[in-house]
Protein backbone atom coordinates (compact mmCIF):
# COMPACT_ATOMS: atom_id res chain seq x y z
CA UNK A 1 0.00 0.00 0.00
CA UNK A 2 1.12 3.55 -0.60
CA UNK A 3 3.25 5.17 2.03
CA UNK A 4 1.51 8.22 3.48
CA UNK A 5 3.19 11.55 3.62
CA UNK A 6 3.35 13.76 6.69
CA UNK A 7 -0.40 14.36 6.43
CA UNK A 8 -1.14 10.67 6.29
CA UNK A 9 -1.87 10.52 2.55
CA UNK A 10 0.14 9.76 -0.54
CA UNK A 11 0.48 12.28 -3.35
CA UNK A 12 0.46 9.86 -6.28
CA UNK A 13 -2.38 11.47 -8.24
CA UNK A 14 -1.44 13.85 -11.02
CA UNK A 15 -4.78 15.66 -11.28
CA UNK A 16 -5.72 17.05 -7.89
CA UNK A 17 -8.73 19.10 -6.98
CA UNK A 18 -8.39 22.48 -5.36
CA UNK A 19 -10.33 23.47 -2.29
CA UNK A 20 -12.59 25.67 -4.43
CA UNK A 21 -13.32 22.86 -6.90
CA UNK A 22 -14.13 20.44 -4.06
CA UNK A 23 -16.45 22.97 -2.43
CA UNK A 24 -18.24 23.64 -5.72
CA UNK A 25 -18.68 19.93 -6.37
CA UNK A 26 -20.17 19.42 -2.90
CA UNK A 27 -22.49 22.39 -3.41
CA UNK A 28 -23.68 20.97 -6.74
CA UNK A 29 -24.53 17.66 -5.05
CA UNK A 30 -26.60 19.50 -2.41
CA UNK A 31 -26.94 19.19 1.36
CA UNK A 32 -29.67 18.48 3.87
CA UNK A 33 -31.88 21.49 4.55
CA UNK A 34 -31.44 21.02 8.31
CA UNK A 35 -29.40 18.66 10.48
CA UNK A 36 -32.65 17.08 11.79
CA UNK A 37 -33.47 16.05 8.20
CA UNK A 38 -30.39 13.83 8.26
CA UNK A 39 -30.93 12.44 11.75
CA UNK A 40 -34.59 11.56 11.14
CA UNK A 41 -33.71 10.08 7.75
CA UNK A 42 -31.11 7.81 9.36
CA UNK A 43 -33.57 6.79 12.07
CA UNK A 44 -36.28 6.17 9.47
CA UNK A 45 -33.81 4.20 7.32
CA UNK A 46 -32.70 2.05 10.25
CA UNK A 47 -36.13 1.69 11.86
CA UNK A 48 -38.09 -0.05 9.14
CA UNK A 49 -40.31 -3.05 8.53
CA UNK A 50 -37.57 -5.33 9.84
CA UNK A 51 -38.12 -3.96 13.34
CA UNK A 52 -41.72 -5.21 13.21
CA UNK A 53 -41.57 -8.48 11.28
CA UNK A 54 -37.92 -9.54 11.16
CA UNK A 55 -36.57 -8.74 14.64
CA UNK A 56 -39.37 -10.49 16.59
CA UNK A 57 -39.20 -13.46 14.23
CA UNK A 58 -35.44 -13.93 14.49
CA UNK A 59 -35.08 -12.56 17.94
CA UNK A 60 -20.41 -3.24 13.66
CA UNK A 61 -21.31 0.03 14.40
CA UNK A 62 -22.73 2.50 11.83
CA UNK A 63 -20.42 5.32 12.91
CA UNK A 64 -17.63 4.43 10.47
CA UNK A 65 -19.90 4.54 7.42
CA UNK A 66 -21.20 7.96 8.42
CA UNK A 67 -17.62 9.16 8.86
CA UNK A 68 -16.34 8.18 5.42
CA UNK A 69 -19.48 9.43 3.67
CA UNK A 70 -19.42 12.80 5.37
CA UNK A 71 -15.65 13.26 5.06
CA UNK A 72 -15.48 12.56 1.33
CA UNK A 73 -18.91 14.03 0.40
CA UNK A 74 -19.25 11.09 -2.00
CA UNK A 75 -21.71 8.25 -2.54
CA UNK A 76 -21.04 4.51 -2.21
CA UNK A 77 -19.02 4.21 -5.43
CA UNK A 78 -16.80 7.26 -5.42
CA UNK A 79 -16.12 6.98 -1.69
CA UNK A 80 -14.02 3.84 -2.33
CA UNK A 81 -12.31 5.46 -5.30
CA UNK A 82 -11.14 8.06 -2.78
CA UNK A 83 -10.24 5.73 0.08
CA UNK A 84 -9.07 2.42 -1.38
CA UNK A 85 -9.59 2.04 -5.15
CA UNK A 86 -8.75 -1.67 -5.20
CA UNK A 87 -11.96 -2.49 -3.34
CA UNK A 88 -14.28 -0.14 -5.20
CA UNK A 89 -16.24 -3.31 -5.85
CA UNK A 90 -17.54 -2.98 -2.29
CA UNK A 91 -19.47 0.07 -3.52
CA UNK A 92 -20.90 -1.84 -6.48
CA UNK A 93 -21.85 -4.70 -4.16
CA UNK A 94 -23.64 -2.22 -1.88
CA UNK A 95 -25.61 -0.90 -4.84
CA UNK A 96 -26.52 -4.42 -5.99
CA UNK A 97 -27.70 -5.32 -2.47
CA UNK A 98 -29.74 -2.12 -2.20
CA UNK A 99 -31.19 -2.79 -5.66
CA UNK A 100 -32.15 -6.35 -4.73
CA UNK A 101 -33.73 -5.39 -1.42
CA UNK A 102 -35.60 -2.49 -3.05
CA UNK A 103 -37.31 -4.99 -5.38
CA UNK A 104 -39.02 -7.01 -2.65
CA UNK A 105 -39.16 -4.33 0.04
CA UNK A 106 -41.70 -2.34 -1.95
CA UNK A 107 -43.71 -5.53 -2.49
CA UNK A 108 -44.14 -5.71 1.29
CA UNK A 109 -45.22 -2.06 1.26
CA UNK A 110 -47.70 -2.96 -1.53
CA UNK A 111 -49.16 -5.67 0.72
CA UNK A 112 -49.62 -2.99 3.39
CA UNK A 113 -51.45 -0.75 0.91
CA UNK A 114 -53.80 -3.59 0.03
CA UNK A 115 -54.56 -4.32 3.68
CA UNK A 116 -55.11 -0.62 4.36
CA UNK A 117 -57.67 -0.37 1.54
CA UNK A 118 -59.31 -3.64 2.64
CA UNK A 119 -59.60 -2.17 6.15
CA UNK A 120 -62.25 0.24 4.88
CA UNK A 121 -64.79 -2.62 4.81
CA UNK A 122 -67.22 -3.30 7.63
CA UNK A 123 -66.71 -5.86 9.06
CA UNK A 124 -63.04 -6.46 8.35
CA UNK A 125 -62.78 -9.27 5.78
CA UNK A 126 -60.42 -11.28 7.99
CA UNK A 127 -62.52 -11.01 11.18
CA UNK A 128 -64.90 -13.95 10.60
CA UNK A 129 -64.97 -17.39 9.03
CA UNK A 130 -67.94 -16.57 6.79
CA UNK A 131 -66.10 -15.56 3.61
CA UNK A 132 -66.02 -17.43 0.32
CA UNK A 133 -62.33 -18.28 0.71
CA UNK A 134 -62.77 -19.91 4.15
CA UNK A 135 -62.90 -23.69 4.50
CA UNK A 136 -63.59 -26.21 7.28
CA UNK A 137 -60.24 -25.51 8.95
CA UNK A 138 -61.18 -21.93 9.78
CA UNK A 139 -61.95 -21.21 13.45
CA UNK A 140 -62.35 -17.80 15.02
CA UNK A 141 -61.52 -19.33 18.39
CA UNK A 142 -60.72 -22.91 19.34
CA UNK A 143 -59.15 -24.88 22.19
CA UNK A 144 -57.84 -28.46 22.34
CA UNK A 145 -60.40 -30.89 23.71
CA UNK A 146 -59.72 -32.60 27.03
CA UNK A 147 -61.24 -35.92 28.05
CA UNK A 148 -64.07 -34.07 29.85
CA UNK A 149 -65.03 -31.97 26.79
CA UNK A 150 -67.66 -32.86 24.28
CA UNK A 151 -65.86 -32.96 20.94
CA UNK A 152 -67.43 -30.70 18.32
CA UNK A 153 -66.77 -31.64 14.73
CA UNK A 154 -65.13 -29.15 12.48
CA UNK A 155 -68.11 -28.99 10.09
CA UNK A 156 -70.59 -28.29 12.88
CA UNK A 157 -68.38 -25.60 14.35
CA UNK A 158 -67.98 -23.72 11.07
CA UNK A 159 -71.69 -23.92 10.32
CA UNK A 160 -72.56 -22.61 13.75
CA UNK A 161 -70.09 -19.79 13.36
CA UNK A 162 -71.36 -18.76 9.95
CA UNK A 163 -75.03 -18.77 11.02
CA UNK A 164 -74.21 -16.98 14.22
CA UNK A 165 -75.80 -19.65 16.46
CA UNK A 166 -72.67 -19.97 18.62
CA UNK A 167 -72.38 -16.85 20.75
CA UNK A 168 -70.21 -17.27 23.81
CA UNK A 169 -69.10 -20.91 23.53
CA UNK A 170 -65.55 -21.62 22.41
CA UNK A 171 -65.40 -24.83 20.35
CA UNK A 172 -62.86 -27.50 21.20
CA UNK A 173 -61.13 -29.55 18.54
CA UNK A 174 -59.46 -32.96 18.71
CA UNK A 175 -55.70 -33.06 19.07
CA UNK A 176 -54.04 -33.02 15.66
CA UNK A 177 -56.84 -31.09 13.98
CA UNK A 178 -55.57 -28.42 11.58
CA UNK A 179 -56.84 -25.06 12.82
CA UNK A 180 -56.41 -21.82 10.90
CA UNK A 181 -57.50 -18.35 11.93
CA UNK A 182 -59.62 -16.13 9.64
CA UNK A 183 -56.68 -13.77 9.15
CA UNK A 184 -54.41 -16.67 8.16
CA UNK A 185 -56.84 -17.89 5.52
CA UNK A 186 -57.45 -14.34 4.29
CA UNK A 187 -53.72 -13.93 3.78
CA UNK A 188 -52.92 -17.30 2.20
CA UNK A 189 -56.15 -18.09 0.35
CA UNK A 190 -57.34 -14.64 -0.72
CA UNK A 191 -54.58 -12.01 -0.79
CA UNK A 192 -51.80 -14.28 -2.08
CA UNK A 193 -53.76 -17.29 -3.34
CA UNK A 194 -50.59 -19.06 -2.29
CA UNK A 195 -49.50 -21.84 -4.62
CA UNK A 196 -48.08 -25.18 -3.49
CA UNK A 197 -44.46 -24.20 -4.03
CA UNK A 198 -41.90 -21.96 -5.68
CA UNK A 199 -42.09 -24.08 -8.85
CA UNK A 200 -45.72 -23.01 -9.31
CA UNK A 201 -45.37 -19.26 -9.78
CA UNK A 202 -48.93 -18.97 -11.06
CA UNK A 203 -50.63 -15.86 -12.36
CA UNK A 204 -50.08 -12.24 -11.36
CA UNK A 205 -52.32 -11.02 -8.53
CA UNK A 206 -53.46 -7.85 -10.28
CA UNK A 207 -54.80 -6.16 -7.16
CA UNK A 208 -51.28 -6.44 -5.74
CA UNK A 209 -49.81 -5.17 -9.04
CA UNK A 210 -51.90 -2.01 -8.71
CA UNK A 211 -50.83 -1.56 -5.09
CA UNK A 212 -47.19 -2.05 -6.10
CA UNK A 213 -47.60 0.59 -8.81
CA UNK A 214 -49.03 3.00 -6.22
CA UNK A 215 -46.13 2.25 -3.87
CA UNK A 216 -43.55 3.11 -6.56
CA UNK A 217 -45.39 6.29 -7.61
CA UNK A 218 -45.37 7.52 -4.00
CA UNK A 219 -41.67 6.67 -3.63
CA UNK A 220 -40.84 8.53 -6.84
CA UNK A 221 -42.54 11.75 -5.80
CA UNK A 222 -40.77 11.62 -2.44
CA UNK A 223 -37.26 11.19 -3.86
CA UNK A 224 -37.18 12.85 -7.29
CA UNK A 225 -35.78 16.05 -5.77
CA UNK A 226 -33.26 14.12 -3.68
CA UNK A 227 -32.68 14.80 0.00
CA UNK A 228 -34.44 18.16 -0.26
CA UNK A 229 -37.78 16.38 -0.64
CA UNK A 230 -37.26 13.12 1.25
CA UNK A 231 -35.67 15.02 4.14
CA UNK A 232 -38.98 16.77 4.80
CA UNK A 233 -41.20 13.70 4.44
CA UNK A 234 -39.33 11.86 7.21
CA UNK A 235 -40.47 14.37 9.84
CA UNK A 236 -43.78 12.52 9.70
CA UNK A 237 -42.85 9.04 8.49
CA UNK A 238 -40.08 8.57 11.09
CA UNK A 239 -42.14 9.69 14.10
CA UNK A 240 -45.71 8.53 13.39
CA UNK A 241 -44.97 4.78 13.88
CA UNK A 242 -44.01 5.31 17.53
CA UNK A 243 -47.44 6.72 18.36
CA UNK A 244 -49.14 3.69 16.84
CA UNK A 245 -46.77 1.20 18.50
CA UNK A 246 -47.56 2.64 21.93
CA UNK A 247 -51.30 2.42 21.25
CA UNK A 248 -50.98 -1.18 20.04
CA UNK A 249 -48.96 -2.16 23.10
CA UNK A 250 -51.64 -0.74 25.41
CA UNK A 251 -54.25 -2.72 23.52
CA UNK A 252 -52.06 -5.83 23.37
CA UNK A 253 -51.61 -6.14 27.13
CA UNK A 254 -55.39 -6.11 27.59
CA UNK A 255 -55.90 -9.20 25.41
CA UNK A 256 -56.28 -12.71 26.81
CA UNK A 257 -53.12 -14.81 26.61
CA UNK A 258 -50.79 -11.83 26.15
CA UNK A 259 -48.62 -12.88 29.11
CA UNK A 260 -47.74 -16.18 27.46
CA UNK A 261 -46.52 -14.32 24.40
CA UNK A 262 -44.43 -11.90 26.44
CA UNK A 263 -42.97 -14.76 28.49
CA UNK A 264 -42.04 -16.57 25.29
CA UNK A 265 -40.36 -13.39 24.04
CA UNK A 266 -38.35 -12.79 27.21
CA UNK A 267 -37.50 -16.37 28.20
CA UNK A 268 -34.03 -17.28 26.92
CA UNK A 269 -33.29 -20.70 25.48
CA UNK A 270 -29.67 -21.06 26.48
CA UNK A 271 -29.15 -24.17 24.38
CA UNK A 272 -29.73 -22.03 21.28
CA UNK A 273 -26.43 -20.24 21.94
CA UNK A 274 -24.67 -23.35 20.70
CA UNK A 275 -26.32 -23.10 17.28
CA UNK A 276 -24.32 -21.25 14.65
CA UNK A 277 -27.54 -20.27 12.84
CA UNK A 278 -28.62 -18.19 15.84
CA UNK A 279 -25.40 -16.16 15.78
CA UNK A 280 -25.51 -15.78 12.01
CA UNK A 281 -29.14 -14.65 12.12
CA UNK A 282 -28.40 -12.22 14.94
CA UNK A 283 -25.47 -10.70 13.06
CA UNK A 284 -27.43 -10.43 9.82
CA UNK A 285 -30.36 -8.89 11.69
CA UNK A 286 -28.28 -6.17 13.33
CA UNK A 287 -26.77 -5.29 9.95
CA UNK A 288 -30.19 -5.28 8.34
CA UNK A 289 -31.70 -3.34 11.21
CA UNK A 290 -28.96 -0.71 11.41
CA UNK A 291 -28.73 -0.74 7.61
CA UNK A 292 -24.97 -1.30 7.66
CA UNK A 293 -23.49 -2.52 4.39
CA UNK A 294 -26.17 -1.28 2.01
CA UNK A 295 -24.52 2.05 1.23
CA UNK A 296 -27.47 4.09 2.49
CA UNK A 297 -25.63 5.46 5.52
CA UNK A 298 -22.68 6.51 3.36
CA UNK A 299 -25.08 8.15 0.90
CA UNK A 300 -27.05 10.11 3.49
CA UNK A 301 -23.91 11.18 5.37
CA UNK A 302 -22.43 12.47 2.12
CA UNK A 303 -25.11 15.18 2.07
CA UNK A 304 -24.14 16.41 5.54
CA UNK A 305 -22.32 19.63 6.23
CA UNK A 306 -18.65 18.85 6.78
CA UNK A 307 -18.61 19.82 10.47
CA UNK A 308 -21.71 17.83 11.46
CA UNK A 309 -21.17 15.64 14.55
CA UNK A 310 -21.72 12.28 12.86
CA UNK A 311 -20.26 10.46 15.87
CA UNK A 312 -23.11 11.66 18.06
CA UNK A 313 -25.65 10.93 15.31
CA UNK A 314 -24.44 7.35 14.92
CA UNK A 315 -24.91 6.68 18.64
CA UNK A 316 -28.40 8.20 18.63
CA UNK A 317 -29.50 6.21 15.58
CA UNK A 318 -28.10 2.91 16.92
CA UNK A 319 -29.69 3.33 20.36
CA UNK A 320 -33.09 4.37 18.98
CA UNK A 321 -33.07 1.57 16.42
CA UNK A 322 -32.20 -1.22 18.86
CA UNK A 323 -34.62 0.15 21.46
CA UNK A 324 -37.36 0.21 18.85
CA UNK A 325 -36.70 -3.41 17.92
CA UNK A 326 -36.87 -4.45 21.57
CA UNK A 327 -40.03 -2.41 22.15
CA UNK A 328 -41.67 -3.76 18.99
CA UNK A 329 -41.03 -7.26 20.31
CA UNK A 330 -43.33 -6.57 23.27
CA UNK A 331 -45.98 -5.20 20.94
CA UNK A 332 -45.97 -8.16 18.58
CA UNK A 333 -45.59 -10.94 21.17
CA UNK A 334 -48.43 -9.66 23.33
CA UNK A 335 -50.55 -10.16 20.22
CA UNK A 336 -48.87 -13.48 19.39
CA UNK A 337 -49.88 -14.72 22.83
CA UNK A 338 -53.46 -13.71 22.13
CA UNK A 339 -53.44 -15.46 18.77
CA UNK A 340 -52.03 -18.64 20.34
CA UNK A 341 -54.79 -18.49 22.94
CA UNK A 342 -57.56 -18.07 20.37
CA UNK A 343 -56.50 -20.86 17.99
CA UNK A 344 -55.30 -23.25 20.69
CA UNK A 345 -51.71 -23.46 19.45
CA UNK A 346 -48.40 -23.09 21.30
CA UNK A 347 -46.89 -19.60 21.05
CA UNK A 348 -43.89 -20.98 19.15
CA UNK A 349 -46.11 -22.25 16.32
CA UNK A 350 -47.91 -18.93 15.93
CA UNK A 351 -44.69 -16.91 16.04
CA UNK A 352 -42.83 -19.07 13.52
CA UNK A 353 -44.33 -17.54 10.38
CA UNK A 354 -41.62 -15.21 9.07
CA UNK A 355 -42.59 -12.23 6.98
CA UNK A 356 -46.28 -13.25 7.11
CA UNK A 357 -46.27 -12.54 10.85
CA UNK A 358 -47.21 -8.90 10.29
CA UNK A 359 -50.02 -9.88 7.92
CA UNK A 360 -51.62 -12.60 10.05
CA UNK A 361 -51.03 -11.84 13.72
CA UNK A 362 -51.35 -8.06 13.59
CA UNK A 363 -54.57 -8.03 11.52
CA UNK A 364 -56.13 -10.50 13.95
CA UNK A 365 -55.24 -8.24 16.86
CA UNK A 366 -56.64 -5.15 15.18
CA UNK A 367 -59.87 -7.03 14.40
CA UNK A 368 -60.34 -7.57 18.15
CA UNK A 369 -60.26 -3.83 18.89
CA UNK A 370 -63.24 -1.50 19.10
CA UNK A 371 -63.64 0.57 15.91
CA UNK A 372 -61.43 -2.03 14.23
CA UNK A 373 -61.56 -0.39 10.79
CA UNK A 374 -59.99 2.80 12.11
CA UNK A 375 -57.20 1.00 13.97
CA UNK A 376 -56.54 -1.28 11.03
CA UNK A 377 -56.13 1.68 8.66
CA UNK A 378 -53.81 3.41 11.14
CA UNK A 379 -51.77 0.27 11.72
CA UNK A 380 -51.15 -0.49 8.06
CA UNK A 381 -50.48 3.15 7.33
CA UNK A 382 -47.83 2.93 10.05
CA UNK A 383 -46.24 -0.05 8.29
CA UNK A 384 -46.26 1.92 5.03
CA UNK A 385 -44.46 4.86 6.66
CA UNK A 386 -41.94 2.49 8.25
CA UNK A 387 -41.14 0.94 4.90
CA UNK A 388 -41.06 4.20 2.95
CA UNK A 389 -38.16 5.64 4.98
CA UNK A 390 -35.97 2.63 4.23
CA UNK A 391 -37.06 2.58 0.60
CA UNK A 392 -36.09 6.26 0.26
CA UNK A 393 -32.55 5.36 1.32
CA UNK A 394 -32.30 2.30 -0.96
CA UNK A 395 -33.33 4.38 -3.96
CA UNK A 396 -31.18 7.36 -2.99
CA UNK A 397 -28.19 5.02 -2.72
CA UNK A 398 -28.71 3.70 -6.24
CA UNK A 399 -29.42 7.12 -7.79
CA UNK A 400 -26.57 8.89 -5.95
CA UNK A 401 -24.11 6.19 -7.00
CA UNK A 402 -25.03 6.67 -10.66
CA UNK A 403 -25.03 10.48 -10.50
CA UNK A 404 -21.71 10.67 -8.61
CA UNK A 405 -20.10 8.32 -11.13
CA UNK A 406 -21.20 10.47 -14.09
CA UNK A 407 -21.95 13.91 -12.60
CA UNK A 408 -21.69 15.96 -15.82
CA UNK A 409 -24.08 13.74 -17.71
CA UNK A 410 -26.60 12.88 -14.97
CA UNK A 411 -26.60 15.63 -12.31
CA UNK A 412 -29.28 17.68 -14.07
CA UNK A 413 -31.23 14.58 -15.09
CA UNK A 414 -31.64 13.03 -11.67
CA UNK A 415 -35.43 12.97 -11.97
CA UNK A 416 -35.13 10.89 -15.15
CA UNK A 417 -32.84 8.41 -13.36
CA UNK A 418 -35.47 8.16 -10.62
CA UNK A 419 -38.22 7.39 -13.17
CA UNK A 420 -36.13 4.73 -14.89
CA UNK A 421 -35.10 3.17 -11.57
CA UNK A 422 -38.62 3.07 -10.13
CA UNK A 423 -40.07 1.70 -13.39
CA UNK A 424 -37.45 -1.04 -13.69
CA UNK A 425 -37.81 -2.08 -10.06
CA UNK A 426 -41.60 -2.17 -10.45
CA UNK A 427 -41.33 -4.64 -13.32
CA UNK A 428 -38.75 -6.75 -11.50
CA UNK A 429 -41.14 -7.00 -8.56
CA UNK A 430 -43.77 -8.90 -10.59
CA UNK A 431 -42.47 -12.40 -9.69
CA UNK A 432 -43.09 -11.45 -6.04
CA UNK A 433 -46.76 -10.62 -6.66
CA UNK A 434 -47.67 -13.86 -8.40
CA UNK A 435 -49.39 -16.73 -6.59
CA UNK A 436 -45.99 -18.17 -5.72
CA UNK A 437 -44.52 -14.73 -5.06
CA UNK A 438 -44.23 -15.17 -1.31
CA UNK A 439 -41.73 -17.99 -1.91
CA UNK A 440 -39.69 -15.79 -4.27
CA UNK A 441 -39.69 -13.00 -1.72
CA UNK A 442 -38.49 -15.41 0.98
CA UNK A 443 -35.57 -16.49 -1.23
CA UNK A 444 -34.60 -12.87 -1.91
CA UNK A 445 -34.84 -11.97 1.75
CA UNK A 446 -32.63 -14.88 2.78
CA UNK A 447 -29.93 -14.44 0.14
CA UNK A 448 -29.85 -10.82 -1.04
CA UNK A 449 -29.56 -9.61 2.55
CA UNK A 450 -28.03 -12.75 4.03
CA UNK A 451 -24.64 -14.34 3.42
CA UNK A 452 -23.81 -11.81 0.70
CA UNK A 453 -24.29 -8.94 3.16
CA UNK A 454 -21.94 -10.56 5.66
CA UNK A 455 -19.29 -11.07 2.98
CA UNK A 456 -19.71 -7.48 1.79
CA UNK A 457 -19.19 -6.01 5.26
CA UNK A 458 -16.10 -8.19 5.83
CA UNK A 459 -14.61 -6.64 2.70
CA UNK A 460 -15.71 -3.20 3.88
CA UNK A 461 -13.87 -3.74 7.17
CA UNK A 462 -10.76 -4.80 5.25
CA UNK A 463 -10.99 -1.77 2.97
CA UNK A 464 -11.47 0.68 5.85
CA UNK A 465 -9.49 -0.94 8.65
CA UNK A 466 -6.53 -2.20 6.65
CA UNK A 467 -6.66 -0.64 3.18
CA UNK A 468 -7.42 2.96 4.07
CA UNK A 469 -6.41 2.48 7.69
CA UNK A 470 -8.43 2.64 10.89
CA UNK A 471 -6.11 5.37 12.13
CA UNK A 472 -6.96 7.56 9.15
CA UNK A 473 -10.69 7.03 9.75
CA UNK A 474 -10.25 8.02 13.38
CA UNK A 475 -8.26 11.09 12.40
CA UNK A 476 -10.82 12.09 9.75
CA UNK A 477 -13.58 11.86 12.35
CA UNK A 478 -11.57 14.03 14.75
CA UNK A 479 -10.97 16.62 12.02
CA UNK A 480 -14.73 16.93 11.42
CA UNK A 481 -16.09 16.96 14.96
CA UNK A 482 -13.20 18.74 16.69
CA UNK A 483 -12.44 16.20 19.42
CA UNK A 484 -11.41 12.59 19.90
CA UNK A 485 -14.40 10.36 20.80
CA UNK A 486 -14.34 8.79 24.24
CA UNK A 487 -14.03 5.22 22.89
CA UNK A 488 -11.75 6.24 20.06
CA UNK A 489 -9.34 3.29 20.44
CA UNK A 490 -12.18 0.75 20.72
CA UNK A 491 -13.60 2.25 17.53
CA UNK A 492 -10.29 1.59 15.74
CA UNK A 493 -9.95 -1.94 17.15
CA UNK A 494 -13.43 -2.83 15.90
CA UNK A 495 -12.71 -1.71 12.35
CA UNK A 496 -9.37 -3.48 12.18
CA UNK A 497 -9.71 -6.66 14.24
CA UNK A 498 -12.91 -7.34 16.19
CA UNK A 499 -15.56 -6.77 13.50
CA UNK A 500 -13.90 -8.67 10.63
CA UNK A 501 -12.87 -11.54 12.92
CA UNK A 502 -16.40 -11.85 14.33
CA UNK A 503 -17.95 -11.75 10.88
CA UNK A 504 -15.59 -14.37 9.46
CA UNK A 505 -16.38 -16.61 12.44
CA UNK A 506 -20.13 -16.21 11.83
CA UNK A 507 -19.85 -16.89 8.09
CA UNK A 508 -17.87 -20.09 8.71
CA UNK A 509 -20.42 -21.35 11.21
CA UNK A 510 -23.28 -20.35 8.91
CA UNK A 511 -21.88 -22.73 6.31
CA UNK A 512 -21.26 -25.44 8.92
CA UNK A 513 -24.88 -25.26 10.09
CA UNK A 514 -26.32 -24.71 6.63
CA UNK A 515 -29.79 -26.18 6.16
CA UNK A 516 -32.60 -26.07 3.59
CA UNK A 517 -34.60 -22.86 3.12
CA UNK A 518 -38.12 -22.91 4.52
CA UNK A 519 -41.29 -20.88 4.19
CA UNK A 520 -43.38 -21.98 7.15
CA UNK A 521 -43.45 -25.78 6.83
CA UNK A 522 -42.62 -25.71 3.11
CA UNK A 523 -39.06 -26.78 2.25
CA UNK A 524 -37.61 -25.23 -0.90
CA UNK A 525 -36.30 -27.62 -3.59
CA UNK A 526 -32.58 -27.77 -4.33
CA UNK A 527 -32.85 -26.06 -7.73
CA UNK A 528 -34.35 -22.97 -6.09
CA UNK A 529 -31.45 -22.84 -3.64
CA UNK A 530 -29.01 -22.90 -6.56
CA UNK A 531 -30.81 -19.94 -8.14
CA UNK A 532 -30.78 -18.14 -4.78
CA UNK A 533 -27.00 -18.64 -4.52
CA UNK A 534 -26.56 -17.21 -8.02
CA UNK A 535 -28.52 -14.15 -6.90
CA UNK A 536 -26.29 -13.81 -3.83
CA UNK A 537 -23.17 -14.08 -6.01
CA UNK A 538 -24.33 -11.11 -8.10
CA UNK A 539 -23.20 -8.77 -5.34
CA UNK A 540 -20.29 -10.80 -3.97
CA UNK A 541 -18.56 -11.22 -7.34
CA UNK A 542 -18.52 -7.45 -7.82
CA UNK A 543 -15.72 -7.19 -5.27
CA UNK A 544 -13.07 -9.51 -6.81
CA UNK A 545 -14.24 -8.63 -10.32
CA UNK A 546 -13.73 -4.89 -9.91
CA UNK A 547 -10.44 -5.47 -8.06
CA UNK A 548 -9.08 -7.43 -11.04
CA UNK A 549 -10.27 -4.74 -13.44
CA UNK A 550 -8.69 -1.94 -11.37
CA UNK A 551 -5.37 -3.78 -11.30
CA UNK A 552 -5.41 -4.45 -15.04
CA UNK A 553 -6.20 -0.82 -15.93
CA UNK A 554 -4.09 0.90 -13.26
CA UNK A 555 -1.19 3.14 -14.41
CA UNK A 556 2.26 1.62 -14.19
CA UNK A 557 4.50 -0.87 -15.98
CA UNK A 558 5.06 -3.36 -13.16
CA UNK A 559 2.68 -5.14 -10.84
CA UNK A 560 4.16 -3.22 -7.91
CA UNK A 561 3.45 0.14 -9.55
CA UNK A 562 -0.11 -0.90 -10.35
CA UNK A 563 -0.60 -2.21 -6.80
CA UNK A 564 0.57 1.09 -5.30
CA UNK A 565 -1.76 3.01 -7.62
CA UNK A 566 -4.88 1.08 -6.55
CA UNK A 567 -4.11 0.80 -2.84
CA UNK A 568 -3.13 4.41 -2.08
CA UNK A 569 -5.85 6.84 -0.93
CA UNK A 570 -6.34 10.11 -2.73
CA UNK A 571 -4.97 13.14 -0.91
CA UNK A 572 -7.46 15.60 -2.41
CA UNK A 573 -10.61 14.26 -0.81
CA UNK A 574 -13.13 16.89 0.21
CA UNK A 575 -12.19 16.60 3.88
CA UNK A 576 -8.47 16.87 3.14
CA UNK A 577 -8.99 20.28 1.54
CA UNK A 578 -11.18 21.71 4.29
CA UNK A 579 -9.81 23.18 7.49
CA UNK A 580 -10.36 20.96 10.51
CA UNK A 581 -12.97 21.76 13.14
CA UNK A 582 -10.18 22.61 15.57
CA UNK A 583 -8.53 24.98 13.07
CA UNK A 584 -11.90 26.54 12.33
CA UNK A 585 -12.60 27.11 16.01
CA UNK A 586 -9.12 28.64 16.53
CA UNK A 587 -9.67 30.98 13.59
CA UNK A 588 -13.04 32.08 14.95
CA UNK A 589 -11.48 32.72 18.36
CA UNK A 590 -8.75 34.81 16.72
CA UNK A 591 -11.37 36.85 14.89
CA UNK A 592 -13.22 37.51 18.15
CA UNK A 593 -9.98 38.57 19.83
Amino acid sequence: MGNPDDNGYSNHHDEKRTKTEAAEAAEDRGHWGHKMDFLLSCIGYAVGLGNVWRFPYLCASSGGELTIGQYTQEGPLQVWENLFPLLKGVGYAMCVCSFGVAIYYNVIIAWCYYFMFASMQNPLPWAKCNQTWNDHRCYERAVPCSSNNTITTAATTVAATVTGTVKAAIPCVPNGTVVESPSEQYWNRHVLELSKGVGELGSVRWHLALCLLLAWIVIYFCIFKGVKSSGKVVYFTATFPYVVLVILLIRGVTLEGHLEGVKFYLTPKWEKLGEAKVWADATTQIFFSLSVGFGGLITMASYNQYYNNCFRDSLIVALINCSTSFFAGFVIFSVVGYMAFTVGKPVAEVADQGVSLAFIVYPAAVAAMPVSQLWSIIFFFMLITLGMDSQFAFMETIVTAAVDEYPKQLREKKWIICIIGCGLLYLLGFPCICQGGAYVLQLLDDYVAGISLLFLVICECIACGWGYGSGRIGRDLTRMIGYQPWFYHWFLLCWKYISPATLIFVVVFKFVDYGPIKYGSYVFPKWSEIIAWLVALCSMLCIPGVAIYKLRTAPGNTFHEKWVAVTTPRDDKYGDLMESAMERKAREMDNIA
